[in-house]
């Protein structure tokens, strides 16, 4: 197999991948297992290069697999909000930030091991 199963069914291991996908994306850092660490900079070094090309179709298969969920709420200068999504965040934020790079995004920092199982911890971060 070209991947990790990580303990779960494909229905499952789809909807963490996703999860922690749109989570890296709009936190910029997050902290889980280096198994699933591994994964999901895979995932999100494709939503980024999807982000980087900016296209309708590559904005379609992005919102395929990004959670709709709310990124950041902002307040403009004549009292309007305006919510972002995880989408939005990723094509006007994220992306633009890595359009001088061809790739590596993401940076896998080893910490300590989880209590209980002894699973070896780790900080997923976006490169800067």
């Amino acid at each position: 197999m070209g991947y990790r199963k990580l303990g779960r069914t494909s229905a499952q291991r789809k909807a963490l991948l996703r999860d922690l996908t749109t989570d890296l994306l709009i936190n910029g850092r997050i902290t889980t297992t280096e198994a699933r660490a591994k994964e999901v900079r895979r995932t999100a070094d494709k939503m980024i290069t999807l982000g980087k090309h900016g296209d309708l179709s590559s904005r379609r298969k992005a919102a395929a697999f990004l959670r709709n969920v709310i990124a950041d709420v902002k307040t403009t200068d004549d009292n309007k909000v305006q919510v972002e999504t995880a989408l939005q965040h990723l094509f006007n934020d994220v992306a633009p930030r890595f359009e001088g790079r061809a790739g590596g995004y993401t940076r896998i920092l080893k910490t300590t091991q989880r209590r209980g199982d002894a699973a070896p911890m780790v900080i997923l971060e976006l490169v800067d």
